[in-house]
């Protein structure tokens, strides 16, 4: 039986940019600014979005792959477990410090923390803001739903790009939004700096990105719907596949979907949204051929991706058909 709670995926180009170091707000202001970081009522979406990977807002409303914020300049601060550390001449907090970001086309964008993590807190999630030039305002970048009116961001190393890959890089991070993929993998278990028997999870939490938004071709373009219900279970145990009925959950009514590698579907029996593999070989036919490969347990492919020992997946899930079962109940 499965221990952590069955995910929801209601998950709805890296950029560097020079910057002086990072500045307290409550030191100095930026000429003609507002300070950031003050009480405002909070803000929703009408529906949390499905294909969000880094969670926040969209550059461009009709590119499912732009964010306001996808990467972050580390400064003189450096990350440790999803926490930003500041260098020994900054002895106070970074609560107030203005950092140097991007967003998905390049434009330079300033992010102000304005909290960091808690003592006790499982994960280390921040507080953040970004200036907005056209409105001449700080707001949240991340996407607000009912379920997190304002919501936080955790700070994962390395930066993504337009296709969805993951760039590793020693001076920028990503500011991941709890609405997003990246940050929903690290709740679901998924904390690419973490290791599990000897092994980083780095390549699990990637698989998990392009699993969470049903990203089966690896070039970024998301095959699901928002609050879509998914089973997940890996090679290391993390997660384990959920064999006993829950409210939400009826294993019997869900079946096969993919296996997942840090590039997208290792294999595939059906899509998310419906469609027959013919329609995601028809995608990307570079990618995929036809083939029958039986992975054990009941889970059996009818696409494999060309080059690839499917049996060294490192995640599988399982998800609803379409019409079997209806969607979660909206926020």
């Amino acid at each position: 039986m499965k221990t952590l709670p069955l995910a929801m995926a209601c998950l709805l180009g890296s950029a560097t940019a020079l910057a002086a170091p990072p500045k307290a707000y409550s030191q100095t202001k930026a000429a003609g600014r507002p300070l950031p970081c003050q009480a405002r009522a909070p803000e929703r979406s009408n529906y949390p979005q499905g294909t969000l990977l880094w969670g926040s807002a969209r550059q461009s409303s009709e590119d499912e792959m732009s964010g306001v914020l996808t990467s972050v300049k580390l400064e003189d601060l450096r990350l440790e477990g999803g926490r930003l550390v500041a260098s020994s001449r900054r002895a106070k907090g970074l609560e107030g410090a203005t950092l140097q970001g991007a967003a998905s086309n390049g434009q330079a964008v300033d992010v102000a923390i304005c909290a960091e993590p808690t003592a006790g807190e499982e994960l280390p999630w921040y507080r953040i803001e970004v200036w907005n030039a056209e409105r001449a305002s700080w707001e949240n970048p991340c996407i607000a739903t009912q379920r997190a009116p304002q919501p936080r961001a955790l700070a994962v190393p390395g930066v993504w790009d337009s296709k969805g890959a993951r760039q590793d890089t020693q001076d920028h991070f990503t500011f991941a939004c709890e609405n997003g993929a990246i940050a929903k993998c690290v709740t679901w278990g998924y904390a690419p700096w973490e290791s599990r028997g000897g092994q980083s999870l780095a390549g699990l939490h990637q698989a998990c990105t392009r699993m969470a938004r049903a990203d089966y071709c690896g070039d970024g373009r998301s095959h699901t719907h928002e609050d879509n219900l998914i089973d997940m279970y890996d090679s290391l145990g993390v997660q384990r596949r959920t064999t006993e009925a829950t409210p939400r959950w009826h294993p019997e009514q869900a079946s096969f979907e993919a296996a997942w590698g840090p590039e997208g579907a290792a294999c595939l029996a059906r899509s998310r949204e419906g469609s027959s593999p013919k329609v995601v070989l028809d995608s990307c036919p570079e990618r995929f051929e036809l083939a029958r490969v039986e992975l054990g347990d009941g889970d059996t492919c009818a696409l494999r991706r060309k080059g690839t020992r499917v049996e060294a997946a490192l995640l599988r899930n399982r998800s609803y058909e379409p019409g079997l079962h209806a969607s979660a109940p909206r926020p």
